[in-house]
């Protein structure tokens, strides 16, 4: 179970991790999208899609495989051509001859993407020397960068030495190393430990902290709800979500899941709970007592019923809805192809 309360997360384990959002009221727009088209012959990969990213904002981008969430990246860093709608970035219009903009756009994507030939010193001044040509200069940022992931420990060593966190960490040197004002991260932390994972997220407040815009796709929803100023989920290739974590929590029916431990429940009794107002579900197995609720005050009705039928309950959790949860309801739960 995790609750939110003045930017501190609480699980039940009793441990707290301070995360800080700062207030994004009224920036200007960094990035915007306006009725993009991508087809693929019959296929409409992206439609009519819109969308805008503010100045010095992490912006979660969500969808399903297929949803089109890759497709409208691509179009944004200008990989891909698109048959309708504009893009554009720091008010200009986006292009693939727009190098002055290209040079100021990071991109860590999901793929570890560097040269097993190199050292971990190597790619980094590889990659920021693709827009710094500077010598004095682009030492600076790659030992700049290499003290930002914490790689000063490796810097002789082949990614083929490396374990798969220090080569996400790698991965992310090479795409921030030229200090870019707008950085795409896609899934940095799949398959990562737990502390190479946190180090990455930190990190990533850490850019945003000294004047990044971040553009944060994952399928680790705990990472957005994290992270995120802003979320937009996407599917079929329209954006059918967009606002707060709080507000997209707001949108759905399903306001908290409560549990409680109480033996014996009648089948008589559990369909009195089924017929409370604001009740979706109810699930009993013998011992732990399950309901799905929305807005209301469940928890009180409900251990009203028990108690005057003489049961007696203990360990009575109420937990609130997450950003899974609004994916799920909004998106489905059918599985989808990549």
């Amino acid at each position: 179970m995790t609750v939110w309360d003045n930017g501190i997360s609480k699980t039940e384990g009793g441990n707290a991790h301070v995360t800080v959002k700062r207030e994004v009221n009224e920036m200007s727009e960094i990035i915007k999208v306006d009725g993009l088209v991508k087809r693929y012959k019959e296929l409409i990969a992206v439609d009519n899609f819109s969308m805008s990213v503010n100045e010095g904002e992490i912006l979660g981008l969500l969808g399903p495989n297929g949803s089109g969430k890759s497709t409208t990246i691509n179009c944004i860093l200008s990989l891909l051509e698109f048959d309708k709608g504009t893009i554009t970035i720091m008010g200009k219009e986006m292009s693939p001859k727009a190098y002055d903009l290209k040079s100021r756009i990071g991109v860590v994507p999901q793929e570890v993407s560097v040269f097993e030939e190199l050292t971990v010193y190597e790619n980094i001044d590889f990659f920021c020397g693709l827009y710094i040509t500077d010598k004095d200069e682009r030492k600076k940022l790659v030992q700049e960068a290499i003290d930002f992931v914490g790689l000063n420990e490796f810097t002789k060593f082949r990614p083929k030495k490396l374990s798969g966190g220090l080569k996400r960490r790698l991965n992310i040197a090479c795409g921030i190393a030229h200090k870019p004002k707008i950085i795409f991260f896609d899934e940095p932390t799949v398959a990562v430990d737990p502390q190479s994972r946190n180090k990455i997220l930190e990190g990533i407040e850490e850019l945003r902290s000294a004047g990044a815009t971040i553009i944060y796709t994952s399928h680790y929803m705990e990472e957005v709800e994290q992270l995120a100023d802003r979320v937009i989920i996407i599917d079929k290739g329209q954006l059918i979500a967009e606002g707060t974590v709080d507000k997209l929590k707001s949108m759905i029916k399903k306001s908290e899941m409560i549990k409680i431990e109480a033996k014996g429940i009648s089948d008589e009794d559990l369909e009195k709970l089924r017929r409370l107002e604001n009740i979706f579900s109810v699930d009993y197995d013998g011992k732990y007592l399950k309901v799905e609720a929305g807005k209301g005050n469940n928890v009180v009705e409900i251990i009203r019923v028990l108690e005057e039928k003489g049961y007696k309950m203990k360990n009575v959790y109420s937990e609130q809805p997450t950003l899974n949860d609004v994916f799920l309801e909004l998106t489905g739960k059918e599985l989808r192809d990549d």
